[in-house]
């Protein structure tokens, strides 16, 4: 054997121990991998970040369990497992160690702009968790959906039945607009330019259209969504609330705007949604602004530790949804060609979602 060929068996043994050294350590993510999404939980629920947050400054595990009637050895604990993983930081107190926030335990607040409490409590509830549970057998052929072979019915007729949850999936994805629509509407001033009025198909409680009209109140904005989600939704100056079914029929506006709406629907039933959303928008100068994460390697603008973000919501809608996925830009491309559109754009946004505007 000569000694560049000697150099290379080396090479390659020595590859092949770091990467057996690194699984030993990284499969145990895997075994403990609900630990973290439960310890945050608990977080939330005892309303930690809220506690240190009207403290105004650091606390101790002793003044927090005292301002939660929490028992301080337990508390101890969770709070040395979320301060290694800088969810809160460390800092000594007079000798004592003490816990401040960080911007990634204000996003653990369940009030607040950037609060992120809403969306981690929908997806950790049993009725959320239990379909994962039988991902394996949707994954198999003729294997039925998981959440409607776990719960007998398909997320949107649960939730029908069942306001408590559908409120918990309204709350949810308000707690995303409130993060998200001042980016878009930062970044796409020239999008809603000359628009008079805007229909949110599938808004929910209607945060992103409130949003809005707060930031740009010429444009009338319209909530569109199912009759029981709309007779929860509260009532604020400048929005109109309009109930129906987006498969039958659109509210006509100048816009169309759906957020995190489509990828929870089969190709098919996309295309049927951006039919009558076409129908809806003007002739003239109508659009449709799609706001959905688009899944492409290297996608230029995007923030990469994002990505990931995109691959594990395509996972989501496996476990959620009979057929719903996240799209690539061609997959994109063909739902929208599909419904007539003639022309569309894409602009990437700092979020896990990107901005898609079809024309008619």
């Amino acid at each position: 054997m000569g000694e560049i060929e000697r150099e290379g068996v080396l090479s390659r043994e020595k590859v092949e121990e770091e990467e057996e050294a690194e699984a030993s350590v990284e499969i145990w993510k895997y075994i403990f991998g609900f630990v973290e999404m439960a310890v945050v939980k608990c977080a939330i629920e005892l309303g930690i970040a809220e506690a240190i947050e009207k403290h105004g400054r650091a606390m101790t595990v002793s003044e927090i369990s005292s301002a939660l009637g929490c028992d301080p050895a337990l508390l101890k604990r969770i709070m040395r497992f979320l301060a290694h993983r800088k969810i809160f930081k460390a800092v000594t107190m007079g000798g004592s160690n003490g816990y401040t926030q960080t911007p990634l335990s204000r996003r653990l607040m369940k009030e607040g702009q950037q609060s992120m409490a809403a969306l981690l409590l929908l997806e950790s509830t049993p009725i959320m968790l239990a379909p994962w549970h039988s991902l394996s057998a949707r994954v198999m052929a003729n294997g039925r959906p998981s959440f409607q072979n776990t719960h007998g019915e398909d997320v949107w007729r649960y939730a029908a039945a069942n306001l408590d949850h559908s409120n918990l999936i309204n709350e949810a994805m308000a707690c995303d607009a409130k993060l998200v629509m001042p980016v878009i509407i930062e970044n796409c001033n020239e999008e809603f330019r000359g628009l008079k009025s805007v229909v949110d198909v599938g808004g929910g409680n209607g945060t992103a259209m409130r949003i809005l009209h707060q930031a740009l109140p010429s444009i009338r904005a319209i909530n569109f969504d199912l009759p029981h989600v709309i007779a929860q939704a509260p009532h604020s100056d400048g929005l109109e609330h309009g109930a129906g079914d987006m498969f039958q029929s659109v509210p006509k506006a100048d816009a169309a705007f759906l957020m995190w709406v489509l990828h929870d629907w089969s190709d098919e039933e996309c295309i049927e949604i951006l039919k009558k959303c076409r129908e809806a928008i003007s002739k003239e100068n109508g659009k449709v602004m799609i706001v959905e994460a688009v899944i492409e390697e290297g996608e230029e603008g995007k923030v990469k530790a994002l990505e990931d973000v995109g691959l594990m919501l395509d996972m989501v809608m496996m476990a959620h949804t009979n057929f719903g996925k996240e799209r690539t830009l061609k997959e994109w491309e063909y739902v929208i060609k599909m419904a007539g559109f003639s022309s569309y754009t894409v602009k990437p946004i700092p979020a896990v979602q990107s901005v898609i505007l079809a024309f008619y």
